[in-house]
């Protein structure tokens, strides 16, 4: 046993987990632990944060990027307050992640002491709230134990955040306690008796699809996704924002199944007669306000698959349910023989040519006003990003040209590269393209909107400091954009609080320490972005983009018109 401080003991624990970066906002709740990262630099590394907010969206995206928990430190009060956001991405993406919140002392407790919040109330572990378990640590000696309990929560099941909340005086105690040994996920695999219903099931259909997505994917769990695909020819489609779980250039892609979806996909499904769903919580957003499939009991055949048992069932009564973790179950998946002929070949075909029709720079002839072709910059993206670039965005209508028209590389490559919040945060992009940076050292670019930026543009100032280097393509159009296309379409013309009157967002830039520059004319984007991409520093790209073209497909006049 070796006798320390209870706050340096945490900081080995963390350690001993693998953790090799942890973000967060210092407070004077958890000074123990900040000492205990000061003795260990050369293991541990704390990346100081300018909002609890961007911190924990960092650790948001360490989760998505590592499959092990993000960690993120705050104080007591405004810091776990501040913090919140990320906590309820992490919950509804199915983001394996533990938030460290200092606390008042044990001899305050219970006062309202400065700064105080019941943390089991506030974050309530439910299947509601923001965390799958909240705990205090108030015996040091119990440190290792709460430590590896909150890894093994977090990643077990469906992958989610755990909160530990660290009395200040139980971190200055002396402890004689060692960390406890690095906690693995454990596999849930498919019942043999389930996998042959789902053969006999895919025998029997004519037009099946695949809807992949959620959490707990790594590469080797997408190449066998891939495998299984493949032996059966069955089309493949991503869930909200898992645009990365299949890869996009591949002849079986079918496109991404959430806001904005292609029409034509929509169709697909709805006229799906067995629907594969591996992966997904089947949310809102991917089902389409549980339209596409038809909640309590769909039209379809549903295949469920899903690591937690609580999610099959909970909206949708499949026809099948099977609880497995994602490796399990594509390797389980891959290995069902298909038979020498398919039905479905000329199905699987027109699904593809759907997706390839829709991601076409001429956007189906529809012709937007302004100087800006949204889809010829992001071919131009694809053109110079990497293939293990980390592409980022938060919410907004902005990222609807990324969705659409950019081709991920899927995770079978080798490289998780979507970072991007199903539950709709916004501010999300800028940290994680930062904290992104900062874990992998590869291409960092960031969509944000003029609204969406000022959520956390202040986190250049943390890629700055710790010599990070991320892309901000920053579209411009003086608005809260989803927000006034839906007010144009229940309101026509009655704008309200939709408007926003925007700072020098490059000289702002500069001021952080990144390189910018403003376009306003597409044939000026492909040089500033290879100018981006050579620099030393991060930098950010300005384009001023006209309020009308506020989707894809169409402008707030033709909303406004069609509602009028």
């Amino acid at each position: 046993m070796t006798t320390q401080l209870a706050g340096h003991l945490l900081v080995d624990c963390l350690i001993a987990q693998g953790v090799t970066h942890a973000f967060g906002v210092p407070g004077e709740s958890y000074l123990a632990v900040l000492d205990g990262f000061h003795d260990r630099a050369d293991r541990i590394r704390f990346v100081t944060n300018r909002q609890e907010g961007g911190a924990a969206f960092m650790a948001e995206a360490q989760g998505k990027l590592t499959g092990r928990p993000g960690v993120c430190f705050v104080t007591r009060g405004p810091g776990a307050t501040n913090a919140s956001i990320g906590l309820h991405t992490a919950f509804q993406d199915s983001t394996p992640m533990v938030l460290f919140v200092g606390d008042v002392a044990s001899d305050a407790r219970d006062r309202e002491a400065f700064q105080e919040v019941d943390y089991n109330a506030f974050f309530g572990p439910s299947t509601k709230g923001m965390a799958k378990r909240v705990e205090r640590i108030d015996d040091p000696r119990r440190i290792p134990e709460y430590v590896a309990r909150a890894f093994a929560t977090a990643m077990n099941g469906r992958p989610g955040p755990v909160v530990l909340v660290l009395p200040e005086d139980m971190l200055t105690q002396t402890v004689d306690a060692n960390p406890l040994p690095r906690v693995e996920p454990v596999q849930a695999w498919a019942d043999p008796g389930a996998l042959r219903e789902l053969r006999t099931l895919l025998l029997a259909a004519q037009r099946p699809l695949v809807i992949a997505g959620g959490g707990g994917w790594t590469p080797q769990s997408a190449a066998a996704l891939q495998r299984f695909a493949e032996n059966w020819q069955l089309p493949v489609a991503n869930a909200f924002r898992f645009q990365d779980c299949f890869d996009n250039h591949h002849p079986l892609y079918a496109g991404d199944v959430g806001l904005g979806i292609n029409p034509a996909l929509a169709r697909r499904i709805r006229e799906s007669d067995l629907v594969l769903a591996i992966g997904p919580r089947l949310g809102e957003a991917t089902t389409g306000g549980y339209t596409l499939l038809e909640a309590p009991v769909p039209t379809q055949k549903l295949v469920h698959i899903h690591a937690s048992g609580e999610e099959l069932g909970r909206v949708y009564q499949p026809t099948l349910a099977i609880q497995a973790t994602m490796n399990a179950a594509a390797r389980s998946l891959e290995v069902l023989t298909a038979p020498p002929s398919l039905p479905w070949s000329t199905w699987t075909a027109a699904c593809h040519a759907d997706y390839e029709a829709n991601v076409e720079v001429s956007n189906g002839g529809i012709v937007l006003p302004g100087s800006i072709d949204m889809p010829a910059l992001i071919h131009t993206l694809q053109k110079h990003l990497p293939a293990d670039a980390v592409l980022t965005n938060g919410a907004g209508n902005f990222a609807s040209w990324l969705h659409r028209f950019y081709r991920y590389h899927g995770l079978a490559k080798g490289h998780k590269t979507q970072l991007a919040p199903t539950n709709g945060a916004m501010g999300y992009g800028v940290p994680a393209g930062i904290g992104a940076a900062i874990l992998t050292g590869r291409t960092a670019f960031t969509i944000a909107g003029d609204g969406d930026f000022l959520m956390n543009g202040q986190e250049l100032a943390t890629a700055v400091q710790h010599g990070a280097k991320s892309v901000v393509l920053l579209l411009n159009n003086g608005t809260y954009g989803t927000i006034r296309m839906h007010q144009e379409r229940e309101y026509p013309a009655r704008v309200s609080g939709s408007d926003l009157r925007n700072p020098d967002f490059c000289a702002l830039a500069r001021a952080y320490g990144y390189a910018a520059e403003r376009i306003t004319h597409t044939l000026e984007f492909e040089p500033a972005l290879q100018r981006a991409l050579a620099a030393d520093s991060g930098s950010l790209i300005e384009v001023m983009l006209d309020p009308e073209v506020i989707t894809t497909r169409g402008t707030l006049s033709a909303i406004r018109n069609k509602s009028r």
